[in-house]
């Protein structure tokens, strides 16, 4: 402990995740740049559990999850886990992998939204250089084979090859995934960006870590307080994730002063936005049972995607589908559905969904976990509801549609006897989930935005030393899975933070 206390790094990475390992691995390559990454979990080196894309299902609530539950949803399911990984490589260490470029209008969005210079020309160099393996699922799976061509000939949307070679308004196919398909290890960010240099001599990493408080001294952090002692730096990098990034700032001082005031702690800044403008992709399920086993050959069991537009108005895809070759029953078993023997289901997922919730702490002890409040489903305009109801009756289209349609015996959930969009939607908001896409809870901002925690550097607002990178700066959601997005706001914050040295 003495020794991290008087040892000062040029850069201090808080978050060993999707983006931090980027951001350390980056600018560690420049051996006079000594940075020091913490992470709160374990190492992933050499540990199949995590490295095994196709396990990462076990993975949640396990171990390797902090695991946390939200306030009751009125008008969404109360009873989700939102699983945040607990490991070097962060929840590229956890999830399926599905790495998709957003479309140029996401990006177009965020500079609305005040966030100068991330347009999607801006950010076409970072996709270029990420270093993590992407390609389309090799496994070809028959179900999903199956499941492709209904799809096209149901909606009449066409099988894009590659759903990352070209911005597409709708379509159907193998998704892209971060792995290496030769022995099915998934290219996390750890293992594209950490394991190749684990021997620099410039780069500490420190696991099994955990980050309690960032100690400031006016416009400055000086340093961070760990369970194993201070950790100093000349630059420091927030990259907790969407959840822990705020939760640190929070228990810091940093954050709205009323809130802070009423829990005891002391106001170091504050900053209203911070814990403001929770974000998440919900989606919904419905599950059928299989006429015969599904076949085993598969990536990570979620292999292919739907994407449909409705808004002709909009050149983006407003539905999006996985198709679970697996019973993903976890909430449907709660309400009393069966769970097949053999079974599978397609996920309606909203992907720029209106609804939008707040983190909160709910006392000043860093051990007790902080408030979720996704506030699902409660857009004034029921856009998010509508979109899950569409979403199940383009499900049922697509059920219906050889060579898909033999695959199925009956429908399970929610079963053809429901029919309205009344009952519809009551189901699909009672059994929806999460695609575990928390964001925007330090959203990136203009100057004259009071609720911007961040700038377009994303420099922490009243800080001279901080940035934050991961998926809390998002201004609103990317309309596909944001794991990419989280790999190219390191490279982009690695740059910024490198320009500054």
């Amino acid at each position: 402990m003495g020794a991290l206390d008087t040892q000062e790094y040029d850069v201090v990475v808080v978050g060993g995740g999707t983006a931090g390992a980027v951001v350390a691995s980056r600018l560690s390559a420049d051996p006079h740049v000594t940075v020091c990454l913490i992470e709160g979990g374990p190492s992933d080196v050499g540990d199949d559990r995590v490295l095994r894309l196709r396990n990462w299902i076990n993975l949640l609530e396990s171990e390797f999850d902090y695991d946390y539950g939200t306030v009751e949803q009125p008008r969404g399911n109360s009873h989700i886990r939102h699983s945040r990984a607990k490991v070097l490589g962060g929840c590229s260490s956890h999830n399926t992998m599905i790495s998709l470029l957003p479309p140029p209008e996401d990006f177009a969005d965020w500079v609305a939204a005040g966030a100068a210079g991330w347009a999607y020309p801006d950010l076409l160099p970072y996709w270029q250089r990420l270093a993590v393996n992407i390609v389309p699922v090799a496994e070809r799976n028959a179900l999903a084979v199956d499941f492709v061509e209904a799809a096209h000939k149901a909606l009449d949307v066409p099988v894009i090859a590659d759903l990352n070679a070209a911005p597409f308004p709708d379509g159907t196919g193998f998704f892209p995934v971060g792995y290496h398909p030769e022995t099915g290890v998934r290219s996390s960010s750890s293992v594209a960006y950490l394991h190749p240099h684990l021997d620099r001599p410039n780069l500490t990493i420190l696991t099994d870590t955990w980050a309690s408080k960032l100690e400031t001294q006016k416009d400055k952090v000086v340093g961070v307080r760990t369970d194993k002692g201070t950790i100093r730096g000349r630059e420091y990098v927030l990259s907790a994730g969407a959840i822990d990034t705020p939760r640190l700032l929070l228990l810091s001082g940093i954050g709205p002063a009323g809130d802070l005031r009423r829990l005891g702690i002391d106001v170091a800044r504050d900053l209203p936005g911070v814990g403001e403008h929770l974000l998440d992709h919900p989606e919904s399920l419905i599950l059928w049972e299989a006429s015969r086993p599904v076949p085993p050959e598969s990536a990570m069991d979620a292999d292919v995607g739907l994407f449909v537009r409705r808004d002709p108005a909009d050149p983006r895809p407003d539905l999006m589908f996985h198709l679970y070759q697996i019973p993903f029953t976890v909430h449907t078993e709660r309400l009393g559905y069966e769970v097949p023997a053999h079974g599978f289901g397609m996920t309606p997922n909203i992907p720029r969904p209106r609804s939008s919730g707040r983190l909160w702490l709910v006392d000043a002890d860093p051990a007790t976990k902080p408030a979720l409040d996704f506030r699902y489903f409660t857009d004034p305009d029921g856009y998010d509801e509508q979109t899950i109801v569409d979403g199940l009756r383009i499900a049922r289209e697509v059920a219906a549609t050889e060579p898909f349609a033999s695959w199925i015996t009956r429908e399970i959930a929610p079963g053809p006897e429901l029919q309205t969009d009344q009952e519809l939607s009551a189901y699909g908001r009672a059994v929806h989930h999460t695609v575990y896409h928390p964001a925007g809870t330090c959203r990136m901002g203009a100057d004259d935005d009071p609720l911007a925690v961040v700038d377009p550097r994303l420099r922490l607002r009243g800080f001279a030393n901080v940035r934050i990178a991961d998926a809390s700066v998002m201004p609103t959601m990317t309309s596909v899975n944001p794991v990419v997005t989280v790999l190219m706001i390191g490279e982009r914050a690695a740059d910024l933070i490198a320009q500054d040295l």
